[in-house]
């Protein structure tokens, strides 16, 4: 059951970050604060011991991607592809980061508490 919560938990914050970058009125402190919460929860619940390494590398690649210079992709038709991706990756950033830092917290732990 908790498998389960955690997976959709994780969905609901993917879907939830690319609807605030698509819907400007989205993008509030509230939402920011919602988005950070669901981060926590997804990596108190769905990430086990084994998916450590993996989902951290994918946190990274996000960040990387994410930090990029999106917004010198071309305008087509008056809508800036760029400037959207750039937003959605911010609030991709803001779900992910929480998570990785639970992740990376409880490796750490882990990894002392082994010695």
């Amino acid at each position: 059951m908790v498998k389960r919560t955690g997976h959709y938990t994780f969905l609901a914050g993917v879907l939830l970050a690319i609807i605030a970058g698509l819907v400007p009125a989205l993008q509030s402190s509230f939402f920011i604060t919602v988005l950070v919460i669901l981060g926590l929860a997804v990596g108190l619940l769905n990430i086990s011991e084994k998916e450590t390494t993996p989902f951290l590398v994918s946190t990274m690649a996000l960040m990387i991607g994410g930090s990029s210079t999106l917004t010198l992709m071309p305008v087509i038709e008056g809508f800036p592809i760029g400037n959207f991706l750039r937003i959605i990756f911010a609030f991709m950033m803001v779900f992910v980061a929480p998570a990785a830092l639970v992740v990376a917290l409880k490796t750490i732990y882990l990894t002392a508490e082994e010695r």
